[in-house]
């Protein structure tokens, strides 16, 4: 994280009210609490839910863990993970 001066970032007027609590020290201003879920913005999130409803799906249908490691190109393990979640 860069450092940056108040008074070149912040209005004249914040800048003072902000003096008024605190000077000459480093303050920490975090972000905002809203944050987006991994994979909300590219998609990703959906891809993979998606993916792991058809290896589900799959599953139900007496495919074997082998043949959805194959088809899906992920380890056995990587299966079984999916649809033991």
């Amino acid at each position: 994280m860069k450092y940056q001066n108040a008074a070149e970032v912040l209005p004249k007027e914040l800048l003072k009210t902000l003096q008024g609590y605190f000077q000459g020290g480093l303050l920490y201003i975090p972000g905002t609490d809203e944050k987006t879920k991994w994979g909300s913005v590219n998609g990703a999130r959906e891809y993979y839910e998606r993916r792991n409803r058809q290896i589900r799906e799959a599953y139900r249908e007496n495919v074997s863990t082998k043949e959805l490691a194959r088809q899906f190109g992920l380890a056995e393990n990587t299966i079984k993970k999916i649809l033991y979640q």
